[in-house]
């Protein structure tokens, strides 16, 4: 049996759309001789729908479109969409043949953590699924199964063993896996781990594209019933892959680093949200330091150097080196570049609040009037032109608050929230060696500065400091563990109370592109009145 993987990149709502798309692929996976077609999860509409599905005509949309690809199904073909009963909605299978929906298959565990919810819309399906599936003369008895059906080590469902002992001969997930770090690592563990327990072939068709947050990265994969590699589709690109289980030959495993997934990824994160949302072009604050020359990289990749405007905001305070350094990566990059000098408009602004002032000493409120003032000039193009802005903090400043509401913080998407100040070096090092050298060298050896106030330097020892806000966060390491392991405990507690008090700015942030296990956003929900462990 030939099986195409159609890794697919829907956009979410757009049935028609989706429904070309499918069709396209459908098409191609026939010229290629394949005997069962798959599309991931939720293909028909995108994932994940969210509260959208409750939106008038969303459910029977998706309906119509299933009905119309089961009508010219001459080759049997699987892919997800909702199904409904009554009043309730199911996460399914469709499997189509014949010109008709013959099966469907009900996604059994539901995920309900980090970045998932289906427990709000979906209800699960009441048993596995083994379902016959025409093969030339025969049937082939495949097990059905969505996603976190893989997934089951913590449930106390074992949907692949279950399958097997229902007599399937292979088994097919269909999936939309968000990427974060390492995460094809550990598809890939977790299913040689059911191959080694069932013995049976396992077939693995997962989406491709972003949907706001989240990005799928595709790399389907097939492997034989003694554990061997058939095939494995890209990263981050939407292809057909052909798994043909005649084929003698095993694919060997070339993993890409770590950096060019994060590149790769962040690029498509970028690229599907411009597109997405209806965007062209984007616009950059460029300050000549290490975050906006990272921003600009991965914005010239996503969306080409002709459609990326770089402004440089310069205050008194800021440093000749930066302007040249900032002018220098506009010219290797080959993008728009303009100077605004904002000092007048800071002298303005302080002027005006000066009675309000009078007797106080000058502190953070003054310096951030510079920052608010270059985020309303970067808004006001926004606005005239129609660019997006890009918001260039990184991790380990937006977890400390090191960033100024209204300010630095505005935009329409956070493009390296979730890359720490370490991940930000290493992914520009990584740039220079794979991208011809474009970040000028003094960016990534001059020290981090706001440039908010004669000769600042950042207040953090970012080597220290960086890997201490991942503990936090990613690791969910207390502070007690923390200082039992040797750390000094005011610093901890230091750490650990700036992450809590500044929920109130994340809270109203742009989105951010999600690279990690746990990143800010919808897959961490700390409320903003919080005083635990604050000491």
């Amino acid at each position: 049996m030939k099986i195409a993987l159609c890794q697919i990149n829907p956009i979410l709502g757009n049935f028609n759309h989706n429904y070309e798309k499918i069709l396209e692929f459908y098409k191609n996976s026939i010229e290629l001789n394949a005997d069962l077609i798959v599309f991931p999860e939720l293909a028909i509409c995108g994932y994940p729908p969210q509260d959208l599905i409750w939106e008038d005509g969303f459910i029977d949309s998706n309906l119509e479109v299933i009905s119309q690809i089961a009508s010219f199904s001459n080759i049997p073909v699987i892919l997800g969409y909702i199904r409904k009963d009554v009043n309730y909605y199911y996460n399914s299978a469709a499997v189509c043949y014949d010109g008709k929906l013959q099966y469907y298959v009900d996604k059994i565990l539901l995920p309900t953590y980090d970045v998932f919810d289906e427990n709000r819309y979906f209800n699960k399906g009441e048993k596995p699924k083994v379902i016959p599936v025409p093969y030339k003369e025969k049937k082939i008895n495949v097990g059905v199964q969505i996603c976190e059906d893989l997934w089951d080590k913590n449930y106390s469902c074992k949907v692949s063993k279950i399958q097997m002992e229902m007599g399937a001969e292979i088994i097919l997930n269909i999936s939309a896996s968000p990427y974060h770090v390492n995460r094809f690592r550990h598809r890939k563990n977790i299913i040689l781990e059911k191959i080694r327990d069932i013995s049976l072939p396992f077939v693995y068709c997962n989406m491709v594209g972003a949907q706001d947050e989240l990005i799928f990265d595709g790399q389907s994969v097939a492997f034989s019933s003694n554990g061997k590699l058939i095939n494995r589709g890209k990263a981050f690109e939407e292809e057909v892959i052909i798994v043909d289980f005649n084929s003698k030959k095993e694919i060997k495993i070339c993993q890409n680093s770590e950096q060019e997934n994060m590149y790769n990824a962040l690029t498509l994160g970028v690229k599907d949200y411009y597109t997405k949302t209806g965007h062209s072009d984007a616009v950059i604050g460029l300050s000549g330091g290490i975050d906006s020359a990272l921003v600009t990289s991965i914005a010239v990749n996503a969306l080409g150097a002709d459609r990326v405007h770089a402004i440089s905001l310069p205050s008194k305070y800021s440093s000749d080196h930066s302007l040249k350094d900032a002018k220098q990566l506009a010219k290797n990059f080959g993008i728009d570049y303009r100077v605004i000098p904002i000092q007048e408009s800071v002298d303005a602004l302080e002027s005006a609040l000066h009675p309000f002032f009078i007797g106080t000493n000058p502190n953070v409120a003054e310096e951030n009037i510079q920052a608010r003032v270059r985020g309303n000039i970067l808004m006001a193009i926004s606005n005239k032109f129609g660019w997006m802005v890009l918001s260039t903090g990184n991790k380990t400043e937006i977890a400390l608050g090191y960033c100024t509401l209204y300010g630095d913080m505005s935009g329409g998407l956070s493009v390296i929230s979730d890359l720490s100040k370490e991940d930000v070096y290493a992914l520009s090092n990584w740039i220079n060696i794979n991208k011809n050298q474009k970040i000028p060298e003094n960016i990534l050896k001059k020290e981090p500065s706001a440039e908010l106030a004669p000769n600042q330097i950042d207040p953090f020892e970012y080597d220290l400091i960086s890997p201490l806000v991942d503990d936090i966060i990613e690791k969910k390491k207390s502070p007690k563990e923390l200082i039992e392991s040797g750390l000094n405990k005011n610093l901890v507690y230091d750490i650990y109370n700036r992450i809590m008090l500044n929920e109130y700015k994340r809270r109203q942030s742009a989105p951010g592109l999600r690279l990690k296990p746990k990143a800010f956003g919808m897959g961490r929900r700390f409320p903003i009145i919080n005083q635990f462990n604050l000491k």
